[in-house]
């Protein structure tokens, strides 16, 4: 599976971004799909992931109400739409595709769960 993310860039305390990451390789609606993010001197830690048919996400705290993930599966893409942008949002943007199937939350939460990564796409957001 090959992920292709972009959509990054710079902007102001308060703006909006949509992050995309395109698919290819392997059967799109068989993949759960995460973003996860890694800022300057940090872990990298989970954003949010949506399941396979797109009717279940979830949402690291920090972002929750602020950021949306959806996919599109004709498309074999997912997006994240970032809102209300904060200097602490500022990082690199990973998209990550998992081949497990699990009903728990957790297990997604963890990058270590996940089987294919992006190229990672840089977000700044300046204050």
């Amino acid at each position: 599976v090959q992920l292709q993310a972009s959509g990054g860039g710079l902007v102001q305390t308060g703006g909006s971004l949509r992050l995309s990451c395109a698919a290819s390789g392997r059967t799109f609606t068989r993949l759960l799909m995460g973003w996860f993010r890694q800022g300057p001197g940090k872990e990298r830690e989970f954003v949010a992931f949506v399941k396979w048919s797109g009717g279940s996400t979830y949402y690291a705290d920090s972002v929750k109400g602020r950021f949306t993930i959806s996919r599109d599966n004709a498309k074999n893409t997912v997006y994240l739409q970032m809102n209300s942008l904060k200097p602490e949002d500022t990082a690199v943007y990973y998209c990550a595709a998992s081949g497990a199937y699990q009903t728990g939350t957790s297990y997604f939460t963890r990058d270590e769960n996940y089987d294919y990564w992006g190229q990672g796409t840089l977000v700044t957001v300046s204050s």
